[in-house]
């Protein structure tokens, strides 16, 4: 059973009694339950339930408060703790300065008490003690009885606990690579440490033989296996083979090509979370799992040019639903990518959504788009667009076929996800025999196109030496035209693989000068691709985790802790670095 990470919320108060403290109480706990009662309101866990806070019934004014609170907090899980004051403290008697945990303080902006130099006070000493907190404060003055809560701080206290949270969930899990390096990629070469210091995860390794193993070796639920087999040939549509010419396999050898990478799908979620029904089968072992969160499959080329690729699993691995209906998506990486598995990892707990693994294939021109199809981008795509088609895999979340309440085209957090959306989906998602001249073993590409104009953030943690995890990022939209033209594209490369086209918002600034600038500036072949433009959490997340940002178009004020200021304020990029360098990594 998964236990959630809570948010404690201490509500300090001026510890001078005689009239004082007495005035505060009711105003400061107040402040405490509506910032708990906004968190538990917005904020879900991936498991769909709602964010929980511990909040006490007592405030915090002197240090055997401080330590009461300590107390009410023993034996639960604690992934974060949010201070909140209308008034003057005695600041470090009452602050909680554990180092395992993200901080923020929320000072009230008011003028009958000096909340306000509570938080300045508060951060002062986060940074003097080595702690990184975020600051929160209002804008504007409210009056002392006013107990809402302005829509700057909502945003901010909501960032603070979504990223918070969202580390909290998967740290202590582990990343299981199946196989290793895969073609010389760098970013399929594992990095323990990373894994480890930056996002608290473990590593866990299995040969790729162990998927033969339990395929063949019959080490799966046989009625589960029958029950996902009905469901891809009845539900999934497979059509012919349109890449191979005139080499095309009997109907016999594609049917035994798609029973084995079913048999792949479950063995490989098995072998992440475990499954008791092996436990009744007498395989005990086999049924533990590695306690993996995310994972990857190296498959090329010494599995892919001897067994059915693994497109199938990537693909449904990915998605928020499968035969047994809705259900979260599971973060898995093609090549084994390690790093944009880590990326996909952090977009998906972040935002409660299915991701995207994808190649950054080519930067598509306005000129070369027209001079090979004849036709003139407009809209989101009018400056050109980067085509991130993926070698056979993706989540089919990602063809936009959900639609929200607008009628826009969405990913939804899973729980969200209807049969009338998993239908809408499968219309549109195909299946094709693999292109053999990539995968000589065979299996079966997943083959869909973005929907037009659907909101996206694409992402990517690199690794530089001397330096360690260095996060880009950039929002655009999904870019479509004319079916004939983009056919044209589509077809130049392989008709069979999943396609995205992403025109990325420029806005003047360093990498996004043009969209080939961001193409020329992006740090590896892959990308983590995620709904939404979420660019904002991310930076959030990634001072958090002490991961610096070298390229972002975030719109508008970014948060990150306070002490991050005292880098430097002219040159947010370099104050990121250092303050990053400086902290070191957060797990150590």
């Amino acid at each position: 059973m998964t236990i959630n990470p809570k948010i404690v919320i201490r509500p300090i108060i001026d510890g001078r009694e005689a009239g004082v403290r007495e005035s505060l109480e009711e105003k400061t706990l107040k402040m405490a339950r509506t910032a708990a009662d906004l968190i538990k309101q917005e904020l879900r866990y991936f498991d769909g339930t709602p964010v929980e806070c511990i909040v006490p019934d007592f405030t915090i004014g002197r240090a055997g408060d401080a330590a009461k609170m300590e107390e009410l907090t023993v034996g639960q899980k604690v992934c974060a703790e949010l201070t909140v004051t209308p008034c003057w403290d005695y600041v470090t008697e009452v602050l909680d300065m554990d180092p395992r945990i993200q901080h923020a303080v929320w000072g009230f902006n008011g003028t009958e008490r000096p909340g306000a130099v509570t938080l300045a006070a508060a951060m002062a000493a986060y940074a003097q003690f080595g702690v990184s907190a975020f600051g929160i404060y209002g804008r504007d003055v409210q009056d002392l009885d006013d107990d809402s809560v302005p829509e700057d701080v909502k945003e901010k206290l909501l960032r603070f606990a979504r990223a918070a949270i969202a580390i909290g969930q998967f740290a202590g899990s582990n990343y299981l690579q199946i196989g290793s390096q895969c073609m010389g990629i760098a970013g399929s070469m594992i990095d323990r440490d990373f894994f480890k210091s930056y996002l608290g995860l473990g590593v866990e390794s299995v040969d790729m033989t162990e998927i033969a193993h339990r395929v063949e070796g019959g080490v799966f639920d046989e009625e589960e296996y029958q029950e996902a087999l009905a469901w891809f040939k009845d539900k999934v549509t497979v059509g012919d083979d349109i890449v191979n010419g005139g080499e095309t396999l009997s109907q016999e050898e594609y049917d035994e090509q798609f029973e084995y990478s079913v048999k792949m799908c479950l063995v490989v979620r098995d072998l992440m979370k475990g499954n008791p029904k092996l436990a009744e089968a007498g395989l005990r072992e086999q049924a533990r799992g590695h306690n993996a969160i995310v994972g990857g499959f190296q498959g090329q080329r010494q599995w892919t040019d001897w067994k059915p690729n693994a497109d199938m699993v990537e693909s449904i691995m990915n998605t928020s639903f499968d035969w047994t209906g809705n259900r979260p998506p599971i973060t898995f990486a093609t090549e084994n990518d390690t790093l944009n598995g880590a990326t996909m990892l952090l977009s998906q707990y972040l935002t409660n959504r299915a991701q995207l693994f994808s190649d950054v294939r080519t930067f598509w021109s306005p000129e070369s788009v027209e001079r090979v199809t004849g036709h003139k981008l407009e809209g989101h795509g009018a400056n050109g667009f980067l085509d991130l088609r993926n070698s056979g895999a993706s989540s089919f979340d990602a063809s936009g076929a959900m639609l929200d309440e607008e009628g826009n085209p969405t990913v939804k957090p899973w729980w969200e996800v209807t049969e009338g959306d998993i239908e809408a989906t499968l219309d549109h998602v195909r299946l094709y025999p693999a292109n053999r001249n990539y995968f000589l073993g065979g299996g079966f590409s997943t083959q869909f196109i973005t929907a037009n104009a659907m909101p996206m953030t694409m992402a990517r943690i690199n690794i530089c030496k001397g330096l360690g995890p260095v996060l880009q990022l950039a929002e655009g939209w999904a870019v479509t035209f004319d079916e004939e033209a983009m056919k044209k594209i589509i077809d130049r490369t392989d008709p069979a693989w999943p396609t995205t086209f992403f025109a990325p918002r420029l806005n003047g600034k360093g990498a996004f000068t043009s969209v080939y600038s961001v193409m020329d500036h992006w740090g590896a072949n892959h990308g983590a691709i995620g709904f939404g433009h979420y660019g904002a959490d991310l930076i959030s997340m990634a001072a958090m985790l002490r991961i610096p940002v070298s390229m972002h178009n975030v719109e508008g004020e970014l948060f990150r802790p306070r002490n991050w200021d005292l880098f430097g304020t002219d040159n947010l990029e370099s104050a990121d670095y250092a303050a990053c360098r400086t902290y070191g990594p957060f797990f150590g």
